[in-house]
């Protein structure tokens, strides 16, 4: 269960619209923002992929300038991956030499 920690930047003046906007999306909570735009989010996922998922809804989000990863735990996924309980894509489309 990934759960990653992110500053997601937007023009000042949208601050707390885009604060409002990110509260409504599943599984994503505000912690805090700044009068200069920044907002401290948290992304409670279920897989990796779900969680870029919601990175990408977040970016679609007219006044969102960027969306900057400030911390990763994917402890439990990493095991998963490791057991062979769970495959993910390669996206750099090479295997492992073995």
């Amino acid at each position: 269960m990934p759960i990653g920690g992110f500053i997601v930047n937007t023009q000042p003046e949208f601050v707390t619209d885009v604060a409002g906007q990110l509260n409504l999306i599943d599984d994503v909570e505000v912690h805090g923002f700044d009068d200069s735009g920044n907002i401290i989010a948290v992304i409670d996922s279920v897989t990796s992929e779900d969680m870029e998922s919601k990175i990408a809804t977040i970016e679609k989000i007219d006044p969102v300038l960027t969306v900057g990863v400030a911390y990763l735990h994917a402890e439990d996924e990493i095991e998963k991956i490791e057991s062979g309980e769970l495959v993910i894509d390669n996206p750099f489309g090479r295997k492992k030499k073995n």
